[in-house]
């Protein structure tokens, strides 16, 4: 599974936030937690987490009537892909013109600049 994209659209994204929140949770519980800001139906998230189980993002389990909705990759996972795309997409794939323009387009507080930069020394002492 390392090796598997997991990219969602802003639809699945919507959705997995509210599973990974309350899972093992029904279509209902979706439904009714987005209500107020997407308006979507319940058919509407039902056929969208039918989708998304299909595509490998959550799973099913069965209790007589109710079906369940879990997760099926983890947060790290979904952010994983997201990133992989925006890189590919808006940079060719290359990290390090991604991080100039997100070290210029943002203004960082010295005590985030301190932190990047011990992500790095870390990073470079686990590489030795």
């Amino acid at each position: 599974m390392a090796t598997r994209k997991h990219e969602l659209t802003e639809a699945e994204w919507e959705i997995i936030q509210v599973v990974w929140e309350h899972e093992p949770c029904a279509a209902p519980t979706v439904q009714e937690a987005l209500q107020a800001r997407k308006k979507w139906t319940y058919s509407t998230v039902k056929t969208l987490m039918d989708r998304m189980v299909a595509k490998g993002l959550l799973s099913t389990e069965r209790i007589r009537n109710l079906i369940l909705y879990r997760s099926a990759v983890t947060q790290k996972q979904a952010r994983k892909g997201e990133v992989a795309k925006t890189l590919t997409r808006a940079f060719g794939g290359a990290f390090t013109p991604m991080m100039q323009f997100m070290l210029e387009s943002h203004s960082l507080s010295d005590t985030e600049l301190a932190e990047l930069e011990s992500m790095i020394r870390k990073r470079r002492r686990r590489e030795r």
